[in-house]
Formats: structure tokens, sequence, C-alpha cells
């Protein structure tokens, strides 16, 4: 069950509008790293979750949080475009009034009304494939590690584009509880470890003896740069704690793939040699 409060979690508010700004916002809103995915993400692997307790409980709790961003952002979208410019100033002819409103959003004002919506800052639909729940939390708490670093990473750059302070607010304010959810999914997978209910690799239940040779230890260096294998990837213990991690350059362990002649009713190429692919199609059908 939900419940609404009109009391935004965090109240800023812009100087002033600026419409073209509002169209660089949709970025975090409607974007693939925006917080339509975050929030719908961690409520669809907490609603998911087989297994009650925190983990469950944590993921509702975040995603009911970003829900909240959710209306942050949009209000913030909504406040930037009042009084939004539907037309040139027939007063103001220079090039810059021109470039300022050729980079405003025209569907803000055409299709809604002068409000934000769920689309990313080129006008592309946000989309629920953005949206990952593996059933499995060391993997999905990685991914939600990752969408927590692009998302602050988004908005630490949008706050370099805008010298408005009551948006910049907004942004501190934004950047500080990613700041905060990247150290809690990392403090998560951890908890995840000790409470022995998944390790690395994931998944971690799946047999080792089933992989081959020594691939799951094996960086395989297929650069001719000098350094690739210079790194804690590729020696030193295993992450796993079951082996050691080695570099091998790459090489083939299999002759070259020779594929048998495709059906000739599906008139692919190569034919035989002095059979036309109709023929064979009439042969074959005899």
């Amino acid at each position: 069950m939900f419940t609404h409060t009109h009391a935004l979690q965090y109240e800023a508010k812009p100087d002033g509008p600026d419409a073209a700004f509002a169209r660089r916002m949709q970025e975090i809103l409607g974007g693939q790293w925006g917080e339509m995915t975050v929030a719908t993400q961690y409520l669809l692997q907490g609603w998911n979750c087989r297994l009650p307790g925190k983990y469950k409980d944590m993921l509702l709790a975040i995603g009911t949080e970003e829900l909240a961003h959710v209306e942050m952002i949009v209000t913030m979208i909504d406040r930037l475009l009042d009084h939004q410019p539907l037309k040139p100033d027939a007063a103001d002819r220079t090039n810059e009034a021109a470039a300022g409103f050729g980079n405003t959003n025209p569907q803000h004002a055409i299709v809604n009304g002068g409000g934000a919506y769920y689309r990313d800052s080129m006008g592309l639909p946000w989309s629920g494939g953005y949206v990952t729940a593996s059933g499995n939390l060391m993997a999905d708490f990685h991914y939600n590690a990752t969408a927590e670093m692009m998302g602050r990473l988004q908005v630490s750059r949008l706050y370099n584009m805008t010298d408005d302070p009551g948006v910049k607010e907004m942004f501190k304010f934004l950047i500080a509880r990613d700041h905060m959810h990247q150290m809690q999914w990392l403090a998560a997978i951890e908890e995840l470890k000790a409470d022995g209910l998944e390790g690395i690799p994931v998944p971690e239940a799946f047999p080792l003896e089933e992989e081959p040779d020594n691939f799951g230890y094996t960086f395989i260096d297929a650069s001719d740069g000098p350094d690739a294998a210079a790194g804690r990837w590729a020696s030193g213990p295993a992450l796993d704690g079951r082996g050691e991690m080695r570099a091998a350059p790459i090489e083939a362990t299999a002759d070259a793939p020779i594929l048998p002649p495709g059906d000739p009713r599906l008139f692919g190429t190569p034919q035989m040699e002095g059979q036309s692919m109709l023929q064979k199609a009439k042969d074959m059908l005899k």
C-alpha cells in the first residue's frame, strides 16, 4: 500500500524560469540512469524478493524514497517551465535569443502543457527495459551501485551547467543521497557475503567443477598493449578465495568453423557451383 504526502522530501526552488535547462533536467528524470529507473528498479527488486526480512525491507524503503526524488525533479522542471516562451520574442531578434528559444523542448508545451514527462533530454521515452531485477541480490546490488554512480555523475555534470542557486541546492541534496546510496549498496554486498547468502562468482551455487580447466582464474591478454596484464586482475589470490589469478596470451583451442550448407529453400549464399538455388529448391521439393 502506498500513501502520498504533499510536502517534498527536500525543498528547493529556482530563482527564475529556464525552459532550456528544464530540457537538460529531463535526463535525470526519464533517462537510462534517471530517477524513474532507480525508483522502479528498487521497488521491483523488493516486490520480487523471495527472502523476507532486512534486504526486502531495505529495497522497498529506498525505492519509495526514489519516488520522492521523481516528484522533486518533476516539480523543479515544472517551475523552470513557468512562463515558457511559446514563440521567439519579436523585440529580440538576436542570434542568442534565437538559440535560446531553439534549445527549449517544444513537447514541454505542446504535449504536456508546460510540464515534465517521462522522457530523456532528447525526448526519447523512458523504458522499463532500463530496469533490472534478476532475482539474485548479489548481482542486483552490484548493478544498483553502478546506477547510483551513474546518477551522481550526471547530476554532478548538470550542477556545473547552471548558475541558479535554487537548482544547485536541489542538486546538492540529490548528490548527497546518491553518495549515501552508493555506500548502502556496497555495504549490502558485504552483508550478503557475511550472511553466507551469496558470494563471488555470481551465482555462487553453480558448481565450480563444471568450469573448464583454469578459465575461471585466467586473464586472457588479447591486446598488444604492454600493460594489459599489469594490474591486480591478472595476478595474486583470486577474489573468491579459491585460487590464484594469472595471465596468459589469447590462443585458439579449436579449428576454424566450417558450417554445413544451409536449407536451399531459404535462398542463402553460397550455393553449389554450377547449380542455381532455384534448381536446388525444386529438387528438394520433388
